[in-house]
């Protein structure tokens, strides 16, 4: 089994939840996501709150609600991903995260997505 990854049942899940985020169904994977993290699913809205309009994105805690700023970033799924790690660690309204992990997060869900797709081309 030289050269063949085998993916582990959260590597599956992360697949999963890109997939549903590319196949336009962001609300199923923040629900997925808000399941499998037992925390109350985001809303989602496309248009940027005031103070936010330069940014693909945000998170506003005291709303429970990820805003994405057009129809492209709501498929988008670094962009769901990283706002979805904020809603993660806002604990009684305050953000316990960083950027940093929460650019992270979003690319451990992608990397884990990739390889995937590179499995599906070798079999």
């Amino acid at each position: 089994m030289r050269g063949i990854k085998i993916l582990n049942s959260e590597q599956l899940f992360k697949t999963k939840i890109v997939s549903l985020i590319l196949s336009k169904k962001s609300g199923d994977a923040l629900e997925a996501l808000s399941q499998y993290h037992s925390v109350i699913t985001p809303e989602l809205k496309v248009g940027m709150p005031k103070g936010h309009r330069k940014n693909v994105g945000c998170y506003v805690a005291k709303e429970r609600t990820i805003y994405v700023s057009s129809l492209n970033e709501l498929h988008n799924p670094y962009v769901i991903l990283h706002e979805f790690y904020h809603h993660l660690r806002t604990h009684n309204m305050k953000h316990k995260g960083t950027e940093k992990h929460a650019e992270r997060f979003a690319k451990d869900y992608i990397e884990a997505y990739n390889a995937y797709m590179r499995c599906q081309k070798v079999t």
